[in-house]
C-alpha cells in the first residue's frame, strides 16, 4: 500500500518537476521578428513555384521582406536562466511526506473492510428503522408539517430500497397535503421505473402547470412517452427542449443522447 501511494505522489508531483527543471525556451522581441521575416520569405518563394507571382513581383517581396529583416533589432543578452530555488524544492519534498504523515497520524489504514456480516447487520438495522418509521406514520397526519415531512422521508427510504410501489404511495400521501413540482417529479421518475406511465404523466402535467419551463419535468414527460412506445411524441417533446435550453445546459448532453437512442 505504501509503495502504491509513493507511486501516486510521483506521478502528480512530476509534472511540476519537468516543468521547473526542463531547459527555458528564450525568445526576445528581434527573435520573433526574424520568425515572422524567414516566414514571410518562405511563403512568398512557395506562391512563386506555384506561378502565383511573377519573377518582378517575387523579386520585389523578397527586397522589402530583407529589408524588413536587416531593420530588426539586435537580439537582446540571452538572461541567464532561473533555477527553482531551495524552499520551492523542499516544498514540493514535503507535500507527500507531510500528506503520508497526516494520513498515519488521523486516518486508519490498517482498518479492514467490513465483512458481509456486519454489512448485513447494518441492513437489518437501517431496515427495522423503515418499519419503525412506517408504523409511527399508520395513523399520522399528512396535513400537518411533521407527517407530511416523515411520508417524504418514508419515500426516500423506500426508493433507496428499490420498492418503487412503496415510495410512490409515501408522497403521494405527502403531495395530497400540499403540492410541491420538485416533489412530483421524483414522484414520476419512480412511476416512470415501474411501468405506471399514465400516473407518471398524470404529476408531470401538474407540474408543469405550476412551472412550464422546469427542465427535468420536461425531459420526464418525453421519458415517459418513450417507456409508453410513444416514440414521435417523446421525439418531438425532448427536441422542444433541446431548442429552449441554453447551449451550455449541463443536462443537454443527456438529452441528446435520449433522441439519438430512439428507434
Amino acid at each position: 500500500m505504501w509503495l502504491a501511494l509513493a507511486l501516486v505522489a510521483a506521478l502528480i508531483l512530476a509534472p511540476v518537476f519537468h516543468a521547473l527543471f526542463r531547459p527555458p525556451v528564450l525568445r526576445d522581441r528581434a527573435a520573433s521578428d526574424r520568425a515572422l521575416f524567414e516566414a514571410q520569405l518562405a511563403e512568398i518563394d512557395a506562391q512563386f513555384a506555384e506561378g502565383r507571382l511573377d519573377e518582378a513581383a517575387h523579386k520585389a517581396a523578397r527586397v522589402e521582406v530583407q529589408r524588413r529583416l536587416l531593420a530588426a533589432p539586435a537580439p537582446a543578452p540571452a538572461a541567464a536562466p532561473r533555477r527553482p530555488s531551495r524552499l520551492l524544492l523542499a516544498t514540493l519534498a514535503l507535500v507527500p511526506v507531510l500528506g503520508v504523515g497526516l494520513y498515519i497520524w488521523r486516518g486508519f489504514p490498517e482498518m479492514p473492510s467490513a465483512t458481509l456480516d456486519l454489512r448485513r447487520e447494518a441492513e437489518a438495522r437501517d431496515e427495522e428503522l423503515i418499519t419503525l418509521l412506517r408504523t409511527r406514520l399508520q395513523n399520522a397526519d399528512p396535513n400537518t408539517e411533521v407527517g407530511r415531512q416523515g411520508f417524504i422521508l418514508l419515500g426516500n427510504a423506500e426508493r433507496n430500497r428499490g420498492r418503487w410501489a412503496e415510495a410512490a404511495a409515501a408522497w403521494e400521501r405527502a403531495l395530497g397535503a400540499r403540492f410541491d413540482v420538485g416533489l412530483a417529479g421524483d414522484l414520476a421518475e419512480v412511476e416512470i421505473e415501474r411501468g405506471e406511465t399514465d400516473s407518471a404523466r398524470r404529476w408531470i402535467e401538474r407540474g408543469l402547470a405550476v412551472d412550464p419551463a422546469n427542465p427535468r419535468l420536461r425531459f420526464l414527460s418525453g421519458l415517459a412517452e418513450a417507456r409508453a412506445g410513444r416514440t414521435e411524441i417523446a421525439r418531438t417533446t425532448w427536441r422542444a427542449l433541446l431548442n429552449d435550453a441554453p447551449r451550455d445546459a449541463p443536462w443537454r448532453e443527456i438529452v441528446e443522447q435520449r433522441l439519438r437512442a430512439l428507434p
